[in-house]
């Protein structure tokens, strides 16, 4: 009996002390979400944002390939079709992103039916909302739904901060860019639901140029945590 009693209260002590270090990050790192201001100027530097990344051939690709978490989640998306490969773990989906019901699912390479099906075709939704983000989401900032405005940067220069009234798995969240001087993206903040805190910091970097001439990033840091997105291609 002591030595559960001794078990529980070690429980009860590092739940304590998760509690201070998650009080002590929120009011460290927390920030409110700037106001937005001036939007007729904020659409001209998300322009300049796609011009610097080739907006046009992006537009013209047809496939993408990359993957995310560690190399875990891997993709081939083919834009022409609405139709993305899923692959995580012993699942393979075939997404049909314009017809989700319509999709195929596989198991070690057996088809998968009844019940499970909708809920890998959901799990595999989200996994593409999220890890294609980290993709492409700067040629993401004149989508339906978005609103676009400028915001002030601690170095003084000019934020530009998207946000999301719909589509995705998290409609409402809210980033603000930090962009170089030629436009090129170094950097957001994020205002998400699933982040408890506002403002957290992911850089954009490794930018490629792709041999179809579109500049996609290959990977990204969230303080010491670094994200990598594979091998990155894009090609018609």
């Amino acid at each position: 009996m002591r030595f559960f009693k001794g078990i529980l209260k070690v429980i009860l002590v590092l739940i304590g002390l998760l509690v201070v270090v998650f009080a002590i990050s929120y009011f460290v790192y927390n920030e409110p979400l700037p106001e937005g201001k001036n939007p007729k100027e904020a659409d001209d530097l998300a322009l300049k944002m796609l011009t610097a990344l080739n907006k046009e051939a992006y537009q013209n690709t047809r496939y993408l390939e990359w993957s995310f978490a560690g190399g875990n989640h891997r993709y081939k998306l083919d834009k022409e079709n609405g139709k993305v490969t899923v692959i995580w773990k012993a699942y393979l989906v075939e997404l049909n992103l314009n017809k989700p019901n319509k999709s195929d699912v596989f198991e070690n390479g057996a088809k998968v039916i009844g019940d499970e099906k909708p809920k890998l075709i959901t799990t595999a939704i989200d996994y593409f909302n999220n890890d294609s983000f980290w993709l492409v989401a700067p040629f993401k900032v004149f989508d339906e739904g978005t609103t676009r405005n400028l915001t002030s940067l601690e170095d003084g220069s000019q934020g530009l901060m998207i946000t999301y009234s719909s589509g995705g798995t998290t409609p409402g969240d809210s980033y603000i860019w930090k962009l170089n001087e030629e436009g090129l993206p170094e950097s957001y903040k994020m205002w998400v639901k699933i982040i408890p805190f506002g403002g957290l910091k992911a850089t954009w970097e490794g930018w490629k140029t792709m041999e179809n001439g579109v500049s996609l990033p290959s990977s990204h840091k969230i303080g010491p945590i670094s994200l990598s997105m594979g091998e990155v291609r894009a090609y018609n």
